[in-house]
């Protein structure tokens, strides 16, 4: 049992402003301190108690230029360690909204290099998975979201095709002895890190978000993305069962600050409604004399039982938005983590025994058991074996006398049934070997015989030869007959539009000539025809250029719409260090493979010099007290090892450019997600647009009819 409190680090967001209201102080070696500076306004008169200075202690701080890298090593490293060992983990971000917690807990969607504590957690431990391999790992994953008090599973096969409000709700459930249970909650089984990633993809891709006054993206949910994990070592049946959850909380909002109404300023009810019982839940726990929890106020805190007061360890992220518009958020936040770090938790190793391990051990016992209890009573079993019995009697004769170990056993116990049906299924195969080879000895046949069964064989094969050649053929004349017809259409295509093209030439040369020879002759006043012709021409000319194209307006405007979206950039950036670490993988791959090869011959080598020193050995008639050390061997040895260190760390570059180039290709299927939704959102609001100006104008159209109309009515009786 491991007994701590509730570690509680900071981390400031990084501002545009100059103006610092806050210090850091990371070199004390109790923990690091924060405190925020509040000079006094002269609106508040002369006479202002208010403070100037607020001081919070935590266990270490990360400014504004901390990176990634050195949040994971320093806050979630420790807690993966600790899963891996059997306890339960717990790693929470908690802030304002737009302080940075969703981009702590899962990171950026632009870079590589901007990988939150999930997916680095996640490349963590399927890394120790692969390096230890003295214990077998299965490793399940879930991804719940508390949207207004309700749950969700954002794993759910059915998500992309429902509403949020139509899919099946988590509902949280305890059994007698206070152990949470969610139900309707998957549980996603993943082999590596790869099917992981693609799972957390999924669930941000399904999140809630919307954009507030203080965040463009806000996430308008609590989300708990949890790693089950079971470790046991190979034939015990003492299994460790931990799980790590990693949550990102949604932020608080004042209404009266952001202004928020409708649905957004619903869902900022809910959500600082349950971080306001998570606060009680908080403050009782730090009071020593409480014996009432309010565990089940609120989904949250009742699925963070274990994770506040309970079994497990847990690390507190504090994220802070340090620019003088939210110095009062902040030092609320802070105040929230210093009541969390007098928490404490009691840790215990998760260990028990597998149930199903443990039963196929107690049977084993029972039949040994009964075996030396017929053994001493000499008691004989009469009843006829069962076909279970028999065929694993086979499987163990065969596994028997597969094994090349001569001092391997067949345990069959006391049992005179399995003895007697042993003796006879090796009587039998010793048969059976037997009679195969006098028929092998005795059964001559003449070469004439042998040469005539060859031909016939041989004939068959080009038989079937012939044929397989003859339904190729006739396959690719069908795939050939069926490609000149496109090409005639094509060609019967083109040929249309260049004669349409040379009638439109042809007719603008007699109209201009007409016009040459007849300039009294009046043109259209709108000029429609030639617009027309001419609009035809470029059409032409353009099929002519392209080719036949399906859609080309909407194509068109989506490839405008990309190249003026703001992740343009990042995504043209991401495509080329894609492409650069791409080349990068197969240069090492080709390097791989030449190490290989170099290691193969070298040992060749060695072999060889190894034999003829050996039989030079041999060949000499003294006998040498010592053994000489053969250079060239030596120097073949250490040529060895560099090549195979080499190879060690080809590989290890290969396996992170295998990462990162899978990172990459999921950022970029979320950016073309990104896109796809942006653009037919702003596609239906051109359309509707469309029409709407099509309506009005029509309307005004009307209008102006109608009062014409009149006015010539009016007019009319004026005249008359």
């Amino acid at each position: 049992m491991i007994k701590q409190t509730i570690q509680i680090f900071g981390r400031i967001k990084p501002t545009r402003t100059t103006q610092a209201v806050y210090s850091v102080d990371n070199e004390d070696q109790t923990g690091a301190s924060l405190e925020f500076v509040v000079p006094k306004g002269l609106a508040d008169g002369f006479v202002n108690n208010k403070r100037e200075s607020y001081k919070f202690r935590f266990q270490k701080l990360f400014d504004q230029a901390a990176k990634q890298e050195d949040v994971f090593e320093k806050i979630a490293k420790p807690v993966a360690d600790s899963v891996l060992a059997g306890y339960n983990g717990t790693i929470f971000a908690y802030g304002q909204t737009g302080s940075g917690k969703t981009f702590t807990i899962t990171g950026g969607a632009e870079h590589y290099r901007d990988r939150g504590i999930i997916p680095r957690t996640l490349s963590y431990l399927f890394e120790c998975f692969s390096q230890d391999s003295s214990m077998i790992y299965t490793t399940h994953i879930s991804y719940l979201e508390i949207y207004n008090e309700m749950g969700y599973d954002l794993l759910d096969s059915r998500h992309e095709a429902s509403r949020l409000e139509d899919l099946p709700k988590v509902v949280i459930m305890e059994d007698p002895e206070q152990n949470i249970h969610l139900k309707n909650l998957t549980l996603q089984l993943t082999a590596n890190e790869e099917e992981a990633l693609n799972l957390l993809f999924l669930g941000d891709t399904n999140r809630m978000i919307a954009e507030t006054p203080m965040n463009q993206a806000s996430t308008r949910s609590h989300c708990v993305f949890t790693v089950h994990l079971c470790r046991r070592e190979p034939g015990s049946a003492t299994v460790r069962r931990s799980k790590l959850h990693l949550v990102d909380l949604a932020g608080s909002d004042r209404a009266s600050k952001t202004g928020l109404n409708g649905q957004l300023l619903t869902e900022a009810k809910y959500i600082n409604l349950s971080l306001h019982y998570l606060e009680q839940v908080i403050i009782a726990l730090s009071e020593k004399n409480r014996s009432h929890i309010p565990y089940r106020n609120s989904m949250l805190t009742s699925l963070l039982r274990d994770s506040l007061g309970g079994n497990c360890m847990t690390t507190m992220i504090a994220t802070i938005a340090a620019d003088k518009r939210n110095l009062h958020e902040s030092i609320s936040t802070c105040r929230f983590a210093q009541r969390v770090a007098l928490i404490k938790n009691e840790a215990i190793l998760n260990e028990e025994l597998d149930p199903a391990l443990l039963i196929a051990r107690l049977k084993r016992e029972i039949l040994s058991l009964k075996d030396e209890l017929l053994m001493v009573t000499g008691e004989q079993r009469d009843d006829q074996l069962t076909v279970d019995e028999i065929q694993k009697l086979e499987e163990s004769v065969k596994v028997f006398l597969d094994d090349p170990d001569p001092d391997v056993t067949l345990p069959l116990g006391a049992d005179h049934r399995k003895i007697q049906h042993c003796f006879s299924l090796l009587k039998k195969i010793i048969t059976d070997k037997s009679d195969g080879g006098n028929n092998l000895c005795d059964v001559r046949q003449p070469p004439e015989a042998t040469m005539r069964g060859e031909v016939i064989e041989a004939s068959d094969h080009t038989a079937a030869e012939v044929s397989r050649l003859k339904e190729m053929l006739t396959q690719r004349d069908n795939e050939i007959s069926i490609l000149v017809k496109m090409l005639k259409k094509e060609k019967k295509r083109a040929q249309d539009a260049a004669a349409q093209l040379d009638n439109i030439t042809s007719n603008q040369n007699s109209a201009s000539q007409n016009a040459l020879r007849s300039p009294a002759l009046p043109l259209m006043s709108d000029g429609s025809s030639d617009a027309e012709s001419t609009d035809h021409g470029r059409r032409a000319v353009q099929y002519m250029k392209r080719g036949p194209q399906l859609s080309m307006g909407k194509q068109e405007a989506f490839e405008t719409f990309i190249r003026d979206h703001q992740d343009h950039l990042t995504i043209e950036d991401n495509k080329n260090l894609l492409k650069q670490r791409s080349a990068e993988a197969r240069k090492l791959g080709e390097l791989l493979n030449e190490t290989r090869n170099s290691i193969n011959e070298l040992k060749r080598q060695l072999e060889k010099q190894r034999r003829q020193r050996a039989a030079h050995g041999v060949m000499e008639s003294h006998t040498e007290t010592e053994e000489e050390v053969d250079p060239v061997e030596e120097n073949l040895l250490q040529h060895i090892e560099r090549e195979k260190k080499a190879y060690k760390s080809t590989v290890g570059r290969l396996k992170a450019l295998r990462t990162e180039i899978e990172h990459l290709q999921l950022l970029l299927e979320r950016a073309k997600v990104k896109l796809q939704r942006d653009f037919h959102q702003w596609w239906s609001q051109e359309a509707l647009s469309v029409q709407l100006s099509a309506t009005c104008g029509l309307i005004v159209f009307n209008t102006v009819t109608l009062a014409s109309s009149a006015w010539n009515g009016v007019f009319t009786e004026t005249c008359s």
